[in-house]
């Protein structure tokens, strides 16, 4: 053979390459059209049924050289690779880092919250009465604190604990909150629910226990009101990703997380905190992400390094459930602060630099 002819052949085949590539990429193109049409369907993305009528298509097609049994080989690696594109594109789901580089920042009344410096959500962890309220509340505001949060709703693990005011305790923690000149959070449990709330509350907090309660999520998402989404108590954090996807893919992207504990062998705490969750999911979401410093240890005599170390991983904000009377609370007493502790662990997290949030009314 010439050293031209080789040279000449040479070409062909990378020519034939090229060719190949461009009709392997067409191919991945098609893939992806295909899995965007499946997404959020009960489809499944890899189908045995389909897969082996393709490959009979091609193998009685094949004129060779290659053996039926080479060209079955090199097609299923194709269809392999396709289905691992879908995966990788599957990740790239509205909250992701992948698709907004942006932080997502989320302005409630007075407070934005994901815009890098960190906002302080308090109150009790539930509305009982009038009294109780308006003196948590008071205190909050001369502190500085004007997101307020309440328990109306109550998920307990027992169903002979008290399980909370309802729509009544909605209204009072609302009231109270504007009288105050402030906003409230608190939780909602059934997803005929949310619209109703949307009344009364400036953000919905679906709880740990209701974070794969998908009806409620499809809800949440329905409507334009700032969504806390509490990370379950065994969850992954890729399953709080995904619940955050139901609410998102809905339109409302308006979304918190929450990072509140989850369920380990540990007795010392109440739950064991993640810290490292915080970081992890501000590198893979462009969504706010706050820590809840109360649930998460269910201990008062360690709150203060709790909250140091939440912000200085990058927490856009700290729950801190605090009451008037936590001795005669009717849930969590243990871990509810007194109004004198909160003052104390808010002066201790401003005059170490944790926390740049409005000034204490003198």
């Amino acid at each position: 053979m010439s050293k031209a002819r080789f040279e000449q052949l040479r070409e062909q085949l990378d020519q034939v390459n090229l060719e190949i590539l461009e009709v392997l990429n067409r191919r991945a193109e098609l893939v992806s059209e295909i899995g965007l049409l499946k997404n959020g369907k009960t489809t499944e993305r890899f189908d045995p049924i389909r897969e082996k009528e393709m490959l009979d298509k091609v193998v009685a097609a094949n004129e060779g050289p290659f053996q039926n049994d080479t060209i079955r080989h090199l097609f299923k690696q194709i269809f392999q690779a396709s289905l691992n594109l879908q995966e990788e594109e599957k990740k790239s789901l509205l909250v992701s880092r992948k698709t907004k580089a942006a932080d997502t920042v989320i302005t409630v009344g007075p407070l934005t919250i994901g815009n890098g410096s960190p906002v302080i959500i308090s109150g009790p962890c539930s509305v009982e009465t009038p009294e109780q309220m308006e003196a948590v509340a008071s205190h909050l505001k001369k502190e500085g604190v004007v997101l307020l949060r309440g328990g109306a709703y109550k998920p307990r693990t027992s169903p002979y604990d008290f399980q909370g005011l309802g729509v009544e305790g909605l209204k009072l923690l609302s009231e109270t909150a504007k009288r105050h000149g402030m906003v409230c959070v608190s939780e909602i449990v059934a997803p005929e629910d949310v619209e109703m709330a949307c009344e009364y509350l400036d953000i919905i907090q679906i709880g740990a226990r209701n974070m794969q309660n998908f009806e409620l999520l499809k809800a949440a998402g329905n409507v334009r009101k700032p969504i806390l989404l509490k990370r379950g108590l065994s969850a992954t954090i890729e399953e709080l990703v995904y619940a955050a996807e139901y609410i998102a893919s809905r339109g409302n992207s308006q979304i918190i997380l929450c990072e509140r504990g989850i369920r380990t062998y540990e007795k010392a705490t109440r739950n064991t905190l993640d810290i490292s969750a915080v970081p992890i999911l501000k590198q893979e979401t462009h969504l706010p992400v706050i820590v809840d410093i109360s649930h998460s240890t269910g201990r008062k005599d360690i709150m203060f390094p709790i909250a140091k170390a939440a912000i200085a991983v990058g927490a856009d904000g700290l729950i801190v459930e605090a009451h008037n009377e936590p001795a005669v609370a009717l849930s969590d007493a243990k871990q509810q602060l007194d109004l004198p502790q909160l003052s104390n662990l808010l002066h201790d997290l401003r005059t170490s630099g944790f926390l740049k949030d409005a000034a204490p009314v003198k």
